[in-house]
């Protein structure tokens, strides 16, 4: 029965997300890589999840029987996550926002993305780290900017959700750190370097880093 009910969870969730916006609140999110591949991401804070189709111009206002049912399909989305690798544990706010305690680790073999959602409208993902030819890779931070927000167009309805935008992303390591956007640069202890964006409504440039592996 556990595995059929984890197999139903999996297979609905897409549904419950389908053509919601995922937007970070407040948060603590931190990034491990080190030189071997290794990595450890985790994200502890505040998510939204929007309706892009309630953001547009002219809609017409929630009525009580739309906003009733929308705390419905929250809360089983809180229930599907929390049954997903990775999410440590997941509750329901109330309107549209979720407290998230995700940790994940592996081996950097081929680009990670948080977070996916393969039947959403509109994606923004908070981190995303791209494994590139030359032994490098790069992280950014989308979701923690508003630069991809303003791409995405008005009807997005992530402008609305950027006075949210409160947290701190870190990035950790022993690579050789190529090239980064952090103004006060890194961090050092030991071989380790640290790099630290305190990320608000104001942050125009998202938080990005080149790191050379092994």
């Amino acid at each position: 029965m556990g595995v059929f009910v984890r197999l139903a969870a999996a297979l609905c969730l897409p549904l419950l997300l389908a053509g919601c916006l995922l937007t970070p609140g407040k948060f603590t999110s931190r990034l491990l890589i080190n030189a071997d591949r290794s990595f450890t991401y985790s994200y502890v804070g505040e998510v939204h999840a929007l309706d892009p189709e309630q953001m547009k111009p002219g809609k017409e206002p929630v009525s009580a029987d739309d906003k009733r049912k929308a705390e419905v399909k929250a809360r089983a989305i809180a229930d599907a996550l929390s049954k997903e690798a990775g999410y440590r544990s997941v509750r329901y706010l109330g309107d549209g926002a979720f407290a998230i305690d995700y940790q994940v680790s592996g081996t950097l073999t081929h680009n990670f993305i948080y977070p996916f959602n393969l039947d959403g409208q509109a994606i923004v993902p908070f981190v995303a780290v791209e494994l590139r030819g030359n032994g490098t890779v790069r992280v950014k931070a989308p979701g923690f900017a508003n630069e991809s927000k303003d791409e995405l167009g008005p009807m997005s309805g992530a402008a609305d959700s950027s006075d949210k935008l409160d947290g701190t992303f870190v990035l950790e390591t022993d690579a050789e750190l190529v090239s980064t956007n952090n103004e006060e640069g890194p961090g050092t202890a030991g071989p380790r370097k640290t790099l630290t964006w305190k990320v608000s409504p104001l942050t125009r440039d998202a938080p990005t880093a080149v790191l050379r592996l092994h």
